[in-house]
């Protein structure tokens, strides 16, 4: 799961990115209005975390942008206590929540799992699939009362599966979607043919199903 952190106050910023990626969210960060509207019109996110005072101009106009050009995208707004104008402008652009400063980095990953819920699932914490039970909140796989162990990488490229069920999904997006912005370092994408192999092995031995199909020339499917 991709997200972007729009923050100039480089304590805060380096902090949240630091907790979600611990947490296993590919983080990428911009510091001022130019660079945060270069980053959201350049790339797909699942979610932005965006602070509503910011070098060059105000947050509002890259929840604007975000909202015109890929609407699906979820937004909470982060803000100081007197700014509840424009905490409510946000919302009725198409942010889905806010948080007020301070707030603790557990509160933003709980707001930040219900708008990826919200976004993806419908609101679901559990996510059934075949013999598959997916349990949003805690990351955790089961295959009847099964835990099925899987990697952080296995299990957002799972969650990416689920999400964009029946749909094929080029090796691009897939690379963007788990590596982001380091993928443009990256000699070729066959590490992503490893995880999938991987994830499809274990999904094949605990569930009997092969429910990713390879679409030649195009990508992969998620289907059952």
């Amino acid at each position: 799961m991709k997200v972007l952190v729009v923050e100039d106050e480089q304590a805060l910023r380096e902090s949240v990115v630091t907790y979600l990626q611990q947490e296993g969210y590919i983080c990428e960060s911009a510091t001022d209005l130019r660079e945060a509207r270069i980053k959201a019109a350049d790339f797909t996110y699942e979610c932005l975390i965006v602070d509503l005072t910011l070098p060059g101009g105000n947050g509002l106009e890259v929840v604007k942008l975000v909202k015109e050009n890929n609407p699906e995208t979820g937004i909470i707004i982060i803000s100081a206590k007197n700014a509840l104008d424009d905490k409510l402008t946000g919302l009725e652009m198409g942010a889905d929540d806010y948080l007020t400063k301070p707030f603790h980095l557990s509160e933003l990953n709980a707001r930040l799992k219900s708008v990826i819920r919200r976004r993806n699932f419908n609101g679901r914490k559990t996510v059934r699939a075949g013999r598959l039970e997916v349990f949003t909140d805690s990351a955790e796989v089961m295959v009847d009362d099964r835990k099925l162990p899987l990697t952080k990488k296995e299990y957002f490229l799972l969650l990416y599966f689920l999400s964009n069920r029946n749909r094929v999904l080029t090796k691009d997006s897939i690379a963007e979607h788990l590596w982001g912005d380091h993928m443009d370092g990256l000699d070729s994408l066959d590490f992503i043919y490893t995880h999938i192999k991987n994830l499809r092995r274990k999904l094949l031995d605990s569930c009997g199903e092969d429910y990713i199909q390879t679409v030649y020339g195009l990508g992969y499917k998620f289907s059952c």
